[in-house]
């Protein structure tokens, strides 16, 4: 379809048929193909956005496969609670208070066994305890007469809800029991307002509290016996992966500061792998939150002391932000002395290679859940290389340029100095490189508060002491 303008200066609309001749297209003809293009991206756009979505939904599912488990858990959960509004002799046996039920499955179902407990039971305590107060709040004001009644329940929901939420700023009870009382201010406001106007309030009490106990216990069943997620196994698999992901990034930055390739865009997503331990904070808190409230389970038992998991965290995190300095200095390596990397380079890698080892055997020790008597080995290596390190590096200090003497001084003593040495740095040069050197030095000290913490988890959590057959493999072989 092409534009033409005419004579007068219209401009006219033809559209080309099949056999090579052109006809004029009327105004009516020209807004119905207009509208019937605009209509066809349309539909067009709105099946790619849907193409994509069913791709994306495809892609989370097959990698990680206990996420359609969960969808399919829940499904089974509401299906089973939705019986008691098909059947009679169930429905008859609640009441018309089944729809708790369904509501309670839909709210506290959560991924993981432990977030499901948490809510589960902080739903039963908060709703059995904000109906117990409220009816019997409900029974003192009845004492009185018709006319204190609403003000004594109007004032018990103004002090005791007030109340309840200056509770949820205090750290020790959002932390384990926000939802709880969150469900208290809710159960509480609703039985005191309803009760105001229905006559059987404790029957009315009974059927909700038994409904959600129904609904929280199906939740439950279902979470633990149907594929388990517990929130303690994600934690302690999370902590070992960011232990892998620091021993990478250290590995890449030290490996690529001293290489020669000028192209960084290689190692760029290993070396950028402690991101992953800075941005770990919230999901660790919450998971061990929700550990606590889970039944001893594998290799985990009830008390395990999963609060020691954020203190190793705490300390990865500490590491990690060396890490992070560590990486601003590889863009910077083309303006350090070539001369200070060489004599460097290897007792560099020789104090990373010892760190990144000690990080290894504690992510194999928290794996098998096993003492290794190879940790203290490999701390004393990690000193020796450290100390060997700075030697150098104040030896290396006397290639330093000296600064400029005063101008009145002898031109024989300024000759003097600058032939002290034949290789000579400036300070410029030197400066780009010491930091590197510091920095993995700062690295290779922090650790030892990893190691310190993940000691005290061991010695909490009983780890089993190693075999004869591990010891000897972790014994040197001696030289001969």
């Amino acid at each position: 379809m092409n534009a033409i303008n005419s004579a007068a200066g219209a401009v006219e609309w033809r559209i080309r048929m099949a056999d090579g001749s052109s006809e004029n297209l009327a105004p009516e003809s020209i807004f119905v193909t207009r509208m019937y293009l605009s209509f066809e991206r349309f539909l067009k756009n709105i099946i790619l956005l849907v193409r994509r979505f069913f791709e994306k939904a495809w892609n989370i599912g097959r990698n990680d496969p206990r996420k359609v488990i969960h969808g399919l858990k829940v499904g089974i959960a509401l299906s089973v609670v939705s019986l008691f509004y098909y059947m009679r002799p169930l429905y008859n046996g609640v009441g018309g208070t089944a729809m708790w039920a369904v509501m309670t499955v839909v709210v506290v179902f959560e991924y993981t066994v432990g977030a499901t407990l948490y809510k589960c039971l902080n739903r039963a305590t908060g709703t059995f305890c904000a109906g117990f107060l409220a009816i019997g709040i409900h029974w003192i004001a009845n004492q009185s007469s018709k006319k204190f009644e609403p003000v004594i329940m109007g004032v018990s929901i103004f002090i005791l809800a007030s109340a309840a939420t200056f509770t949820r700023f205090i750290p020790a009870v959002k932390a384990r029991f926000d939802y709880g009382t969150m469900i208290f201010i809710l159960t509480f406001t609703l039985v005191s307002i309803s009760g105001y106007r229905v006559e059987n309030l404790l029957n009315m009490a009974h059927e909700r509290v038994s409904t959600i106990i129904i609904g929280a216990s199906l939740c439950v069943i279902t979470s633990i016996l149907i594929f388990p997620i517990w929130a303690g196994e994600e934690l302690h698999k999370l902590v070992i992966s960011n232990l892998e992901k620091l021993v990478e990034s250290l590995d890449c930055c030290v490996a690529e500061y001293f290489s020669d390739s000028e192209d960084t865009t290689a190692n760029t997503k290993k070396m950028l792998s402690f991101k992953c331990v800075l941005n770990s904070k919230a999901s660790e808190e919450a998971m061990a939150n929700f550990a606590r409230w889970e039944p001893a389970h594998g290799l985990f038992n009830f008390q395990h002391p999963w609060g020691k998991y954020l203190k190793i965290s705490a300390s990865m995190r500490s590491c990690a932000c060396c890490i992070e300095a560590l990486t601003s200095c590889i863009s910077q390596k083309d303006q350090a002395s070539e001369l200070l990397k060489n004599q460097l380079t290897n007792t560099c890698q020789q104090v990373s290679s010892s760190t990144t080892e000690i990080l290894k055997e504690l992510a194999l020790n928290m794996k098998t859940m096993r003492k290794s008597s190879r940790t203290d080995m490999l701390i004393q290596e990690k000193n020796s290389a450290i100390q060997e390190l700075e030697t150098l590096m104040e030896q290396l200090s006397g290639l330093l340029i000296q600064p400029k003497v005063a101008e009145n001084e002898k031109d024989d003593q300024e000759k003097s100095v600058i032939s002290t040495s034949s290789n000579v740095i400036a300070l410029a040069e030197l400066i780009p490189t010491a930091t590197f050197a510091s920095l993995v030095i700062e690295i290779a000290t922090r650790i030892e508060g990893v190691v310190d913490a993940v000691e005290e988890l061991s010695k909490m959590a009983k780890f089993k002491a190693e075999d004869a057959e591990m010891i000897k493999q972790n014994k040197p072989v001696a030289s001969s």
